[in-house]
């Protein structure tokens, strides 16, 4: 993914009835380590990491760019959220000759079934919707993945199309902040 370019970092916190979205810190290390060492995480996304690995290699202050949230609960981290433009061979030209803003996000097993992703995501959205109105965002899953598929459907986003990569079925969707004519 590349960077929202025109977009200044990092914002303000963002604070919903639960959560804060915010850039990573340092105290947040432990958290990324164990969200990508998750076997429940890994799932959906490729599989997860061995520990040990993710120890030697996630920086004192991980995830620290552009379009990446912390979602942060009572002062600790339980997922991230990212808002980016997609790489230019994976680009789906919903936006013709740039690419599109992708949200992606993962949470750690115990913040499942709580909301927090539905709260998050809709924040993370609207603070996009300010930042660069109009333009639209997209969203990959795999069909498996049902809670995703409800999230997606939940958010206000419309399926594209589906196809097959990474041998496996995937729902490919689009949200905008304009509502349609």
């Amino acid at each position: 993914m590349t960077e929202l370019g025109r977009v200044a970092w990092p914002p303000a916190p963002i604070r919903t009835e639960r959560l804060v979205l915010r850039e990573s810190e340092g105290r947040d290390r432990a958290g990324f380590v164990e969200l990508f060492a998750s076997p429940e995480v890994g799932t959906y996304t490729g599989g997860s990491r061995p520990r040990a690995e993710l120890e030697r290699v996630v920086p004192e202050v991980p995830g620290r760019r552009r379009g990446l949230f912390v979602i942060e609960l009572g002062g600790t981290m339980i997922g991230v959220i990212e808002l980016n433009r997609r790489d230019a061979e994976r680009r789906s030209k919903v936006v013709p000759d740039t690419g599109e803003a992708e949200l992606g996000y993962l949470l750690l097993p115990e913040a499942w079934g709580h909301g927090y992703a539905a709260e998050a995501c809709a924040a993370a959205l609207g603070w996009f919707a300010d930042a660069l109105p109009g333009e639209p965002v997209v969203l990959s899953t795999r069909t498996a993945n049902e809670r995703s598929l409800r999230l997606a459907a939940k958010l206000g986003f419309t399926e594209v199309r589906r196809y097959v990569e990474y041998g496996a079925e995937q729902w490919f969707g689009v949200w905008s902040s304009v509502a349609p004519r």
